[in-house]
């Protein structure tokens, strides 16, 4: 029987260009979708959502919205996954007001379907990184990690039942076809981290 080796555990420094880099990755997504007036799941897509009907910055929704659940997350996966999540947190708002607000990049306009898969793809990969350096974007991430933990769910199935309401509740402010779009985009994600995210696949720390 093939003896078992304990996976390495990344250094401060790994961690912190994680963080970074994830962080990056999902706010360009996060761009790309709000480019083309779309939402996506979880607590992003609910502070997309809220942004198109109330005039505040999507970085002080996205904050706020994501307070909640972090009693959630200091019980189940601990402190320093909170405070890594917190940091993730304000950098994807502030990464994610600076794309918009850069000279010249703030007005591209993006077809609505090409923006879904290619806004989705990119925030999936970026949770990945985040969620292989212990860390997330609050909210739903955390609810989905949690219930992976405790009880096998793949992340991905947690993910995709609750982006599906948010990606619902949007038909009371987008358009019915945009919401549709939307829904296609959200599944990707999903799909992604379906893919890449399983229990006991990847256990550095």
């Amino acid at each position: 029987m093939p003896e078992l080796v304990e996976p390495p555990r990344h250094r401060a420094i790994d961690d912190i260009a994680g963080l970074a880099v994830g962080a990056l990755v999902v706010s360009l997504g996060l761009f790309i979708l709000r480019s083309g007036g779309l939402v996506t799941g979880g607590t992003a897509g609910l502070s997309l959502l809220l942004g198109y009907v109330f005039p505040v910055p999507f970085g002080i929704i996205f904050v706020v919205v994501n307070l909640p659940f972090f009693a959630l997350a200091a019980r189940g996966k601990g402190w320093r996954f909170v405070v890594r999540s917190l940091v993730s947190i304000g950098l994807v708002s502030l990464l994610t007001s600076l794309h918009a607000s850069t000279a010249g990049f703030g007005q591209i306009e993006l077809h609505p379907l090409y923006a879904a898969v290619l806004g989705n793809v990119i925030c999936g990969v970026g949770l990945l990184i985040l969620f292989r350096h212990n860390s997330s974007l609050g909210g739903f991430t955390v609810v989905a990690l949690v219930v992976q933990d405790r009880f096998g769910i793949r992340a991905g199935y947690v993910l995709l039942g609750l982006d599906l309401l948010v990606v619902l509740a949007s038909l009371t402010v987008i358009d019915p076809l945009l919401v549709l779009i939307s829904a296609l985009g959200a599944g990707v994600m999903s799909v992604i981290i379906m893919l890449n995210h399983r229990p006991g696949r990847y256990r550095a720390a």
